[in-house]
């Protein structure tokens, strides 16, 4: 059966000598995340993830969600256990404020035992975390009795919450949507409509959920200016907290998918159902685009949580399976043949996740810092800052860590030869779980779009100039240091790939769109190339500098080795997206549909 440990000591080592999370005890909760709060966070929330998490993974993906005849839902066995002891431990509440029952701590600290969790067990993670999704929500648009009537129960894991956007007809192009909502004349609305694919639709995990709706108000303008988001409780709530009778709210089927057997997967149908407008009328998907974005992010956390936890059985399989001998000769002669871990192109395959993985948890802990930064600064142009760099990276994140993070789940798969086919050794449920994570939340063509056609030029550029200039000035600062030259030149030609494709767009994507569109995926991995080369840039700074002050000397010239790996053989693949960028869309668009 697989096994899963939690990386505290690298999260501990990013926290706080690669983002020095020391230095920003001026904004809220910061503070009161001390050394010794933050060890006890990390080392709890593995625990957790590990033991309590991880047991259950291969067995609820093994056995799956039900759904009976009166339309109710229960999830695999053991998931009920371990929700309650995620639940009662307070998980939920990392960052929500204090007033609303949360301890009001960094929204950092929630994205490290978001990983961990989710490489516990994904389909169980997913409950509470799109809680969590209804929470921010609720919390930026809900009015003060919604907040108080829905959050103390969300934080405390009584109830769970989730978000309908999808329909049959309507994914993407959520100006679709025909999911409509009545006035009654007391305030709420009527909803009637059927929503798909809602992940957490229906469970018997809590006493109540909390579904957050899109909907089209009677006599709304068309499009995706007519969009209202509504709040609509399993079961309505009494003016006491109580629960009171049950909603017209039912879930119609449970879809049977690939992965995440262990989350209930819902067609949700409204006939009727009361709800309340959540925020300004018309206004929902703003509204709604603040669960977007923060699942956005969390996504691309599941992206990575899915490529570590594969990563540690490959290295555990690779280092006790017996094939061949080392090239350069036996390395156990003792023994009937060598652990294939001997082996370069064994090395290679590890390697490249592992150096993937370092970076990319560098780079949404940095990530979820500028959240933090953005919603507690006082600083106005500090804020600013840190909201243009989370914008930026929002569709990086979700699609890079994702795209990647599925390749490198089948990578570590293959490490088991045919054993990784088999079911019962649990490699094929981390691929299938890892795909979806490419789809949900906006598919990633559409975030490589997004990133092309909105953030790009969003503020005439602000955000991309924000970031090019704050990884030439690290590679300035430091390309004259010999024990970083290693890392910087290397940067520093990404860099350049980076800014050409940038500056190729500019000049030929606006008299020709397809050119933008052709180009948009593999700009986006460009970008997400660079972003992962800063990261490694920084974490080998702090390597360096936590050797020099007499840190563990071991584990820190690991790190530069994958590190180095990182910038010498998976870096330079920026040259090979930009000559796709400059290639232009006339072949990819020069066949007739006819010709396909």
């Amino acid at each position: 059966m697989p096994s899963y440990r939690a990386p505290v000591e690298d999260v501990t080592f990013l926290l706080n000598d690669v983002l020095g999370i020391r230095r920003y005890d001026n904004l809220p909760g910061f503070s009161e995340a001390s050394d010794d709060v933050i060890e006890a966070l990390l080392n709890e929330g593995g625990r957790l993830a590990g033991s309590v998490f991880a047991p259950v993974n291969l067995s609820g993906d093994q056995e799956g969600c039900t759904r009976h005849d009166d339309g109710s839902v229960t999830v695999p066995k053991g998931f009920k256990k371990a929700y309650d002891t995620h639940a009662e431990g307070g998980w939920n509440g990392i960052s929500v404020p204090e007033e609303y029952g949360g301890q009001g701590l960094p929204h950092v600290l929630n994205t490290a035992i978001s990983e961990f969790v989710s490489s516990g067990n994904l389909a169980l993670a997913m409950y509470p975390g799109l809680t969590q999704g209804a929470i921010a929500a609720l919390l930026a648009h809900g009015s003060d009795e919604q907040k108080q009537t829905y959050i103390p129960k969300m934080v405390e894991g009584a109830w769970t919450g989730t978000m309908n956007l999808t329909e049959p007809h309507c994914g993407t192009d959520l100006g679709l949507l025909k999911t409509k909502a009545v006035p009654n004349g007391d305030g709420s609305y009527s909803l009637t409509g059927t929503k798909i694919f809602i992940s957490a639709g229906e469970h018997d995990l809590s006493d109540n959920i909390i579904h957050l709706v899109i909907a089209r108000i009677e006599g709304a303008p068309a499009g995706t200016k007519g969009i209202s988001l509504f709040v609509v409780p399993k079961f309505l709530v009494n003016e006491d907290g109580s629960l009171g009778e049950r909603n017209a709210v039912s879930c119609g089927s449970i879809e049977h998918k690939m992965g995440i057997h262990g989350n209930a997967t819902c067609v949700m149908n409204y006939d009727g159902a009361k709800g309340w407008l959540v925020g300004v009328e018309n206004k929902g998907l703003a509204a709604m685009f603040v669960m977007m974005n923060e699942a956005r992010l969390a996504v691309g956390v599941q992206g990575l949580s899915q490529s570590e936890v594969a990563y540690q059985n490959a290295v555990a399989y690779a280092k006790d399976r017996l094939q061949g001998r080392a090239l350069t000769g036996a390395r156990e002669p003792g023994k009937s043949a060598d652990p294939i871990i001997v082996h370069p192109d064994v090395r290679r395959t590890l390697m490249g996740i592992r150096a993937f993985n370092e970076a990319a948890r560098a780079l949404v802990l940095w990530t979820a810092l500028q959240s933090d930064i953005a919603h507690r600064s006082q600083d106005a142009k500090e804020r600013q800052a840190a909201d243009d760099l989370l914008g930026l990276l929002t569709p990086v994140v979700k699609a890079v860590l994702t795209d990647r993070g599925f390749a490198n789940a089948v990578e570590a798969q293959q490490m088991f030869g045919g054993h990784g086919y088999i079911e019962e050794w649990g490699m094929s449920q981390f691929v299938r779980d890892a795909r979806i994570a490419m789809i949900y939340e906006g598919a990633n063509g559409v975030q490589a779009m997004d990133l092309i056609g909105r953030k790009l030029p969003k503020d005439g550029g602000r955000a991309m100039m924000g970031f090019l200039s704050e990884v030439q000035t690290f590679v300035k600062d430091y390309d004259e240091d010999e024990q970083l030259k290693t890392f910087t030149a290397p940067l520093q030609a990404a860099l350049n790939d980076l800014q050409g494709a940038t500056m190729w767009l500019m000049q030929n994507a606006m008299a020709k769109p397809d050119n933008a569109g052709a180009g948009a995926t593999d700009y986006m991995h460009l970008l997400g190339l660079v972003a992962l080369g800063y990261m490694w840039g920084r974490v080998a700074k702090a390597a360096v500098a936590n050797k020099a002050e007499g840190g563990d000397a071991e584990r820190m010239d690991a790190k530069l080795v994958t590190g180095r790996f990182f910038m010498e053989r998976m870096l330079p693949e920026t040259s090979l997206r930009l000559a796709r960028i400059k290639s232009g869309s006339d072949t990819t668009m020069a066949l007739a549909a006819e010709a396909f």
